[in-house]
């Protein structure tokens, strides 16, 4: 009986996949002969993937396609994917330039989860492995792509959220946590100084894609010893434009953007 759900997911799973081919629309009968299944079954299925908007029903011909979702789905896999492809020779620039661990992150909910990392040279260095996921608010990467959601998607993140203080330095009341990431959207990036734990600080700026949406963060980090405020306001340069770069490898032109807002 346990079992059940599992049969459930592989079988919806299953479905999703045999839109792979080039049809353009697919019938219940077909999907009930490709997978094995009962004409009933496959209905359910049907049902329960298009409500989630996976997948769609043409109402003239009563064929199924992938819906909308399953497409918003493919761009952040492909953004992830060129974030990997175009990211690794500016990160070791940035690392070069700053002697600074350097890192990829992207936005998970309230997390920041990081997506590539280049440690420092230094022997004194942070620890923060690819694939780590730490508390968006306390991190200037973090705080970066909170900055740079909308006013509705920040809003249904923190509403009734009781957010975590790991340090007494961390901004945890939301209301001045909205100014502060009114502020860093203004300037175009972000630092955090011993919010996360005390001794360490980064900054951070946006990675673009080609609509000029903010897809993830890149930054500097290390011990406060060594990124003091002068070397942090010193290092934003090379941090903001690192930024820029990998934004223009995913398609990005902010001279386009620029006059599209002017």
């Amino acid at each position: 009986m346990g079992d059940a759900p599992l049969s459930t997911v592989r079988n919806a799973a299953r479905l999703l996949k045999a839109f792979r081919g080039r049809e353009a629309e697919l019938g219940v009968s077909e999907l009930a002969r490709r997978l094995g299944l009962g004409k009933s079954a496959v209905h359910r299925l049907l049902t329960t993937l298009a409500a989630e908007g996976l997948i769609e029903q043409d109402r003239q011909t009563g064929g199924y396609r992938l819906g909308i979702v399953m497409f918003e789905l493919g761009e952040a896999v492909k953004v992830h994917l060129d974030l990997h492809a175009v990211a690794g020779s500016v990160l070791q620039q940035l690392r070069e330039q700053t002697s600074e661990s350097a890192q990829v992150g992207v936005l998970d909910g309230l997390e920041v989860v990081y997506v590539d990392r280049l440690e420092s040279p230094h022997a004194l260095r942070l620890f923060t492995e690819t694939g780590r996921r730490v508390p968006a608010h306390t991190a200037s990467s973090g705080k970066v792509l909170l900055a740079n959601l909308a006013d509705d998607e920040l809003d249904a993140l923190l509403d009734g959220v009781e957010l975590s203080a790991p340090t007494q330095h961390t901004i945890a009341d939301p209301t001045l946590l909205r100014e502060h990431l009114a502020a860093i959207r203004s300037r175009g990036w972000a630092e955090s100084v011993n919010e996360r734990e005390i001794g360490v600080a980064s900054v951070a700026a946006p990675i673009r894609d080609l609509r000029g949406q903010v897809v993830a963060a890149i930054s500097i980090g290390g011990p406060l010893t060594r990124l003091g405020t002068n070397a942090r306001r010193r290092f934003v340069r090379e941090v903001v434009e690192a930024g820029e770069a990998v934004s223009r490898r995913l398609g990005w032109a902010p001279e386009t953007a620029m006059r599209k807002e002017g």
